[in-house]
């Protein structure tokens, strides 16, 4: 599917074929000037085309997409005007972002810098991850200062991480069901580095990719990235639709599927044991890599944590399965300490592509991470009971300012998958912003642009002041009179 794909081409030109592509069918096949400028912003946004690139000329363009040369002239118009993009009479139409705007990605790590128009500090709910928990950084940094003197005497390379911490990920997987070796583990940068350096392996610009839809928005950049053909598992509120996925599996028989079964983000939802055996059935069958987003498996608040997704399978029955995971949700993102659990052969083939960007990982991060592993068990308890708390507080907030929104209470995670009720998430996330608030608008967890724009993720991983807050200021901008503009009148409106 060419909508999957990220065009940063060599002599920074995107061509009418090209452009025509990357477009919604629902464009093509209307070809208004409003719609097309607002589905060029919204790839502009989303990072699937790059800045500073020159679009096609206006009569080209009117031919790629059937359109008429007046209507691509006025969605050009429309794009000037707003900031979109600039022309330069004989040097084309070049893509930029207007001041004061960053593509979406980047967006969602602004989060706390952010202020309102007014100067108030902004309130992040972009970004679904807690500060660390309260002096556990300082007890793991002494015990790591104790350690360090004498692995500071060596050079300091481990491309395949510190041996104790491989063994320390290797023991929990086996505690927690799944017997691992330490040379089935790869210590990374935190799990995205670990999930880029499986898709630069295993697969090929071009190859087909199944995800879920909705699903983690910056694992969808990085197939963007990797220029892949992105297929779907359809997760609602009801949860993952098998059927359809074994299907589409048989038919496009993908390269690699990728999946966050325990507390699926961002819906929340976590895959039953039956369809776990099923997913495990259907990706053997057709040689499909699975590959298993473990991040948020320990943020279980309601019912046990689950096994690991590879522990389900017959003996000799995983080995197309790779599991990724980090201490970025239980303990703190600015660790980047995450890891990729496979067989052995596919560990050392995975650093040998680590190494040709990254050498190796931080040995100070890698030490702080030790303590910490070590004594998870008895940490945990008390960051899912604030957690359980902060759920309840963003429950509360929603029900007292916006009774109209609805949504299900998920057993575990860190975010609640919110139904606006209607198809206006873009429009409020702009509205908001301005407001000082930073927040996930749904179209940024869908497969194709457009979609889930009746949906926000608000995370509870914020003080319940803060969520309150938060809460207070979306509801105003939900509410404050002006009509937002919805799907139907602009249907790729973006903030």
């Amino acid at each position: 599917m060419a909508n999957g794909r990220v065009v940063h081409t060599a002599d920074r030109t995107l061509g009418s074929r090209q452009l025509a592509a990357l477009l919604p069918a629902e464009v093509l096949a209307r070809p208004g000037y409003r719609a097309l400028a607002d589905a060029v912003r919204t790839l502009i946004l989303d990072g699937r085309i790059a800045l500073h690139v020159r679009l096609p000329a206006e009569r080209e363009l009117a031919e790629a997409v059937g359109a008429s040369r007046a209507t691509v002239t006025g969605a050009y118009d429309l794009l000037r005007e707003s900031g979109y993009v600039r022309s330069r009479r004989g040097s084309g139409t070049w893509t930029e972002l207007p001041e004061g705007h960053r593509p979406v990605g980047a967006h969602a790590l602004v989060g706390a810098g952010g202020y309102s128009a007014d100067g108030d500090p902004g309130i992040d709910l972009a970004i679904a991850a807690m500060g660390a928990p309260e002096g556990s950084l300082t007890d793991a940094l002494a015990w790591a200062g104790s350690r360090l003197p004498e692995l500071a005497r060596s050079p300091g390379y481990h491309p395949f991480g510190l041996p104790d911490l491989r063994t320390a990920v290797a023991d929990r997987f086996t505690r927690r069901g799944l017997a691992t070796r330490p040379e089935q583990i790869l210590v990374t940068a935190g799990a995205q580095q670990a999930f880029a350096l499986v898709v630069s392996l295993l697969c090929r610009p071009g190859d087909r990719v199944m995800t879920e839809n909705p699903t983690y928005a910056n694992a969808l950049d990085a197939l963007r990235h990797a220029r892949l053909r992105t297929g779907s598992i359809a997760v609602s509120d009801a949860g993952w639709d098998l059927e359809i996925a074994e299907s589409a599996l048989r038919q496009t028989v993908p390269r690699l599927a990728y999946v966050i079964p325990d507390f699926h983000n961002p819906t929340g939802a976590l895959m039953p044991r039956e369809q776990r055996v099923r997913l495990l059935e259907a990706t053997r069958r057709t040689g499909t890599w699975l590959v298993v987003d473990e991040t948020i498996a320990d943020i279980a608040l309601d019912v046990p944590a689950p096994a690991p997704l590879a522990s389900l399978a017959a003996r000799g029955g995983a080995e197309h399965v790779v599991t990724i995971g980090s201490l970025s949700k239980t303990h703190w993102g600015g660790l980047r300490v995450g890891w990729v659990r496979a067989t052995a052969k596919m560990i050392t083939e995975l650093t040998a592509v680590r190494v040709a960007s990254d050498m190796t990982g931080s040995v100070l991060d890698q030490l702080v991470a030790l303590p910490l592993l070590a004594g998870l068990e008895r940490s945990l308890p008390g960051r899912l009971e604030q957690l359980r708390a902060q759920r309840a507080a963003l429950v509360a907030s929603l029900e007292r300012h916006t009774p109209e929104w609805s949504w299900q209470l998920p057993p575990g995670g860190l975010s609640l998958w919110v139904d606006l009720g209607e198809p206006v998430s873009s429009a409020l996330a702009e509205r908001a912003a301005g407001a000082g608030v930073h927040i996930g608008r749904g179209a940024r967890f869908g497969v194709d642009p457009g979609t889930f724009e009746h949906r926000l993720r608000i995370p509870y991983s914020l003080p319940a002041d803060r969520l309150d807050e938060g809460v207070r200021r979306l509801a105003a901008a939900f509410h404050d009179g002006v009509p937002l503009p919805s799907s139907v009148e602009r249907p790729y409106w973006v903030a």
